[in-house]
């Protein structure tokens, strides 16, 4: 089956990619390294030429809602319509657990716009709720982190590992559309403060830590808005063996 992986490069998008290629589906690889532009439509419609199915993997700007908002309106615009053109039967779209709960992240609002297209638009779809990644608390503190001090926000999460979402994005894409499916998550709940230490002591970083709402994470994030819900398909690997092999390859 040809198949088209949109943010081919990106994390979740390479693994996805791997996936396929492993199942023995002919994949072909959007993004804008490779010479396709989704904010501008450059390119699409010879890469989705004879494409049954397109999964969906890019990431955005997540500094100003705004901004962030206008690129995954573009981006999801233009690659819907070429689908169209191109006759493509289903479009997979990875999105984020809890998104409609949540109003004050920039992210989060470019990703209900982005939900809010493809359900609209004309390809049949499937959009595949995802947790935070195993990874999620060292990107915090990446993200935060200033002469060695990580402000990081005492979040309750069920975090997945990020093959783990690539083989459920393989998986659904050669099914028929399923419209929204069900939550996908990892094993355990799991404190983002304690994920972010063991994640940076297996990779051999040293970084102090401060519990604080004060973060780029806010309060509208507290208590179980982040967790999965009650019928929620649970993915096999575990934040320890993700850690085992954090520090494997450290």
């Amino acid at each position: 089956m040809r198949i088209a992986v949109a943010g081919a490069t990106g994390n979740i998008g390479s693994l996805t990619v791997a996936a396929l290629e492993n199942s023995g589906h002919d994949v072909v690889r959007i993004s804008r390294s490779l010479g396709v532009d989704l904010t501008t439509g450059a390119g699409l419609d010879a890469a989705l030429t004879g494409v049954e199915a397109v999964i969906d993997a890019t990431s955005g700007p997540a500094r100003d809602r705004a901004e962030t908002v206008a690129f995954f309106h573009a981006a999801t615009a233009n690659l819907l319509a070429a689908e169209q053109r191109a006759g493509v039967r289903h479009h997979v779209l990875l999105s984020i657990v809890g998104i409609d709960r949540i109003e004050g992240n920039a992210h989060y609002a470019g990703k209900r716009e982005q939900e809010r297209l493809v359900q609209a638009g004309p390809v049949p779809w499937t959009i595949v709720p995802a947790t935070q990644f195993h990874d999620f608390a060292a990107t915090v503190t990446g993200w935060t982190a200033k002469d060695g001090i990580a402000p990081i926000a005492p979040l309750l999460v069920q975090p997945i590992a990020p093959a783990d979402v690539a083989a459920v994005l393989a998986e659904v894409a050669v099914d028929e559309p399923q419209g929204r499916h069900r939550d996908v998550a990892g094993p355990d709940p799991q404190d983002l403060v304690d994920m972010a230490r063991r994640t940076n002591e297996a990779r051999g970083r040293t970084v102090k830590l401060v519990p604080t709402w004060s973060s780029v994470l806010g309060l509208d994030m507290a208590g179980d808005v982040l967790l999965p819900g009650k019928d929620a398909r649970i993915a096999p690997t575990t934040f320890d063996e993700w850690l085992q092999t954090q520090r494997d390859s450290a």
